[in-house]
């Protein structure tokens, strides 16, 4: 029998709905179990906690995926994937395209599974999803009426699991370009060379936010990757958007996005976006609305006090070209960045401008990206809208 025991005072955390154990909060492991391997999962007193996948090669050695001693199949994860999916046919009744799988928040630890139209791009990010990556497409195929499949594991989180990267097409044709709908706006998505898996599903809502402050407004939108944010701008009335992104790709795509939703005379700018925000040519502009989203800027915890300072630097460039009203939008897709340090790089940036930023509205990851209140982990997106008032 495959089995881990926990060190006395180990178990309480998991046991409140955590999903991972540390390697060092093992005592012993029993049954030889190789990388990926689903394993019981016991406390130090030998109660049976549950069953997850085991990783000898990582800090997180177990993932736990069930409370129950039951078989993990196919039939298994056609079950957990069916939940996923009534879950944001809910909440999108309307759309055909979001994160089917979420990880962790849909006890699928370790899986990423993103449905545009009739297709799926997918990540595997831990040992045991990979080892049975087969059973969960076949039942992913069972769930959904599917034309193709991408696996997309270029993801480095791959290599602290002691795996390789790989991209290739598990089933069907994946054309270049897919067409998919977001809130009645058209996109093109590329599943293959795209950024993560094609598209950004977890910033829906906060698009949707931006756009009711921008009628007859000019926006700048910085790291405008395929042009959302900016296009959302445009079709509820902004009388201008400029697009900005240092990627030649990324504004290409943007272009095209902005022409495939019927408008004319895009005007993008090939740039970084820090230099361009602190640039005369910006301020010259006179934008009424600045719109932020830039990459992760802290990817652990030793890269905080660097990554905070450059939020703050950011916010501070968008904030200083907008007169008395202008509104910034903000966002941060660092987990290790939370609320509050995010709201606190808003404040430190206008106190070095010496200027009031009265913050209207925030909002976080959409809603097919499920935050589970027992692990902090999979809350990871800030956005806010924030009206910056005394003259630049």
């Amino acid at each position: 029998m495959k089995k881990i025991i926990l060190k006395a005072g180990d178990g309480k955390r998991i046991k409140n709905g955590h999903k991972w154990v540390f390697s060092n909060e093992i005592k012993q492991v029993e049954g030889s179990p190789a990388l990926g391997d689903i394993v019981s999962l016991y406390d130090n007193a030998e109660s049976f906690i549950g069953l997850g996948f085991y990783n000898p090669r990582s800090l997180i050695a177990f993932r736990l995926i069930t409370n129950k001693e039951e078989s993990i199949n196919e039939l298994f994860w056609k079950k957990r994937i069916e939940e996923a999916k009534l879950l944001r046919e809910n909440v999108y009744p309307k759309e055909n395209s979001y994160r089917a799988v979420f990880g962790e928040s849909d006890d699928m630890s370790g899986v990423i599974l993103d449905k545009y139209e009739d297709y799926l791009c997918v990540q595997f990010v831990s040992a045991g999803a990979d080892k049975y990556k087969n059973d969960i497409l076949e039942a992913a195929k069972n769930v959904y009426r599917l034309e193709g499949i991408f696996i997309r594991n270029d993801v480095t989180l791959r290599k602290l699991e002691g795996l390789d990267l790989e991209n290739k097409v598990y089933y069907g044709d994946i054309p270049n370009n897919i067409i998919i709908s977001e809130n009645g706006i058209k996109f093109y998505t590329d599943l293959v060379n795209g950024q993560k898996t094609g598209f950004f599903f977890d910033q829906r809502d906060n698009r949707a936010k931006l756009a009711a402050y921008v009628k007859d407004q000019k926006v700048l939108d910085c790291y405008c990757h395929s042009g959302a944010f900016g296009i959302y701008a445009k079709r509820a009335g902004a009388k201008e958007v400029v697009f900005v992104d240092s990627s030649r790709v990324a504004l290409e795509m943007a272009e095209k996005n902005y022409s495939l939703n019927g408008f004319k005379d895009f005007n993008g700018i090939e740039a970084d976006a820090l230099e361009y925000l602190m640039s005369q040519e910006a301020k010259s502009a006179k934008f009424d609305i600045v719109n932020i989203d830039p990459p992760g800027l802290i990817k652990s915890r030793k890269d905080f006090n660097a990554g905070f300072k450059h939020c703050v630097k950011i916010n501070e460039a968008a904030m200083n070209l907008l007169n008395s009203g202008g509104i910034l939008a903000v966002s941060s897709c660092s987990h290790h960045l939370g609320f509050k340090e995010f709201k606190d790089a808003i404040h430190q940036a206008a106190a070095k401008l010496k200027r009031k930023a009265l913050i209207l509205e925030y909002g976080f990851q959409a809603k097919d990206h499920p935050v589970l209140a027992s692990m902090p982990e999979t809350e990871y997106l800030n956005f806010a809208v924030v009206v910056m008032k005394g003259v630049c």
